[in-house]
């Protein structure tokens, strides 16, 4: 009788990448492989940490039925034996850790406390991968001392024992992949694979707050035929939406190299004919901006499937910050690029939907920041507005100081605290309505149709529907109470700066 493995998932986040259902990260991947190699007979069991909240509630969920409740969402085939699994398991992988803040509505990322209770039903060894390691490595605390070994990186089958500070070579990584079957049939949800198309930021300077260049000081690409297997073989499992979205820029995969990366989704396509989403994410807007980042966006509009997003970080349109912080892209490059993407992608797809809009990612706690950074932020985006372009979002949220940042280490010496330490809330709502509300009403007016939505929430607001893909739009259907997972289309009836209302065809029709 082979060893009984088991890989306790309480959910990646970082500025390169999700590991939050239904993506499924590439931390996952990596250590379900490492696991099978090192132990070829060994039973590998999925869990996350949503299958010990449920278990450790007794079996129910925390919100009472029809309502659906972010703690004991993403169940897998393995759910009701959770804790018995723990128990049995001879070594145990958790993967866990935000190397920025986050909020899901469907989901909530494992804690140090709930790590550390899952661990204690534990006998077996224990090893710790992704950003948490990360984050204990530089602090000795008693969570850090309850892993045998643990992993910031990478995790392979030759060190999974051992621990290690550096991501491993891809080369590595790639002698231990075998059939994802297995493991993608133990998911409750249709997921979408996080795929890494290299490490590092390709920029010459690295902007204070960026956590990449303490992850991956050098710039490391895969060699396309490497991405080509992995996507192959978890297409053969079963996987039919992808995201290249592991990375710093997508358009900086190959140095901006239009002709790779054309060949790279022109081979996607050919060899995985039955797949539903192909999209991006993260795109420097410096390389956007460029003759080569033109053609890449006419490529990606031409092979990925619509509703996708690039989304840029422009950071802060404030001069003053700009400089304080090395974010190198002005809002004029920031217009160019948008300009870029529109003229590539605001066409409509086979189902209705723009190809490929641009996202806009901001950040406020920034060095140097003052009052005056809220008004720039907020002219830009109006002119943004009024030039007629189309955004597929934005996202605004305030700097995380990652240890080993430039920024991280200025604040330790910081005086007192910056504006949006008091007015990030009101600023936030600002922008949602001045700018994201109208993008909304813009891009998804009254009366479209937005097909190919499953269910995935209930509040009592209603039924909360999104397609899969990258930062789909949400559409509550009011007064509502669907299953989980049933697909639909909906007619869009109203908008909020966060998402849109949308109601069935039919009622539609009956109601004009």
């Amino acid at each position: 009788m082979g060893k009984l493995a088991a890989i306790l998932d309480c959910y990646t986040v970082e500025p390169s990448g999700l590991g939050v259902p239904p993506y499924i990260s590439p931390y996952t991947r990596q250590a379900y492989s490492a696991l099978r190699r090192a132990y070829p007979n060994s039973d590998v069991r999925y869990l996350t940490i949503d299958d010990v909240r449920w278990c450790g509630n007794g079996g129910q969920s925390f919100a009472p039925v029809p309502l659906s409740d972010p703690l004991t969402y993403s169940a897998t085939t393995s759910r009701r034996d959770a804790l018995k699994i723990l128990s049995d398991a001879e070594i145990l992988a958790v993967i866990a850790g935000d190397a920025v803040p986050s909020m899901h509505l469907q989901a909530r990322n494992g804690s140090p406390e709930e790590i550390s209770k899952a661990l204690a039903l534990t006998r077996g060894r224990r090893i710790l991968i992704g950003p948490l390691a990360a984050q204990l490595a530089s602090v000795s605390t008693a969570l850090a001392d309850e892993f045998d070994a643990m992993h910031t990186h990478t995790v392979t089958s030759e060190n999974l024992l051992e621990g290690s500070r550096h991501a491993a070579g891809y080369g590595r990584l790639a002698a231990d992949r075998d059939s994802y079957a297995p493991l993608i049939g133990q998911l409750g949800w249709r997921p979408v694979a996080e795929i890494e198309l290299y490490r590092g930021c390709t920029r010459r300077r690295f902007c204070s707050f960026c956590s990449e260049p303490v992850k991956s000081p050098a710039v490391s690409f895969r060699d396309p035929a490497d991405v080509l297997d992995e996507i192959a073989r978890l297409y053969a499992a079963g996987v039919r939406n992808f995201r290249l979205g592991q990375q710093t820029c997508f358009f900086s995969y190959l140095n901006r190299d239009a002709g790779a990366i054309g060949c790279l989704l022109k081979e996607i396509r050919d060899q995985c004919p039955d797949l539903e989403v192909l999209h991006i994410d993260n795109a420097d807007p410096l390389a956007v901006a460029s003759r080569s980042g033109a053609a890449i966006a006419r490529l990606v509009a031409r092979y990925c499937t619509e509703g996708n997003c690039a989304p840029m970080g422009i950071e802060s349109f404030d001069p003053a910050v700009i400089e304080a912080n090395t974010l190198t892209c002005t809002p004029e490059i920031l217009l160019r690029a948008v300009a870029n993407i529109n003229e590539a992608g605001t066409h409509a797809g086979p189902h209705g939907l723009p190809v490929l809009l641009p996202g806009l990612n901001l950040v406020y706690g920034m060095l140097g920041e003052t009052h005056r950074t809220h008004y720039e932020n907020l002219s830009w985006l109006v002119r943004i507005l009024d030039s007629g372009y189309l955004c597929h979002r934005i996202n605004v949220r305030q700097a995380h100081a990652y240890p080993g940042t430039e920024f991280s280490a200025a604040l330790r010496v910081a005086g007192n605290p910056l504006p949006s330490a008091e007015h990030f809330a009101s600023w936030k709502a600002d922008i949602s309505y001045v700018f994201d509300q109208p993008m909304k009403q813009r891009v998804y007016p009254a009366g479209m149709t937005i097909p190919g939505l499953h269910s995935f929430f209930v509040t009592g607001r209603g039924t909360w529907h999104r397609r899969l893909g990258s930062y789909s739009i949400q559409v509550v259907e009011p007064g509502t109470a669907r299953p989980l997972f049933e697909e639909t289309e909906l007619v869009v009836t109203g908008h909020e700066p966060r998402y849109i209302y949308g109601t069935r065809p039919d009622e539609a029709k009956a109601a004009a």
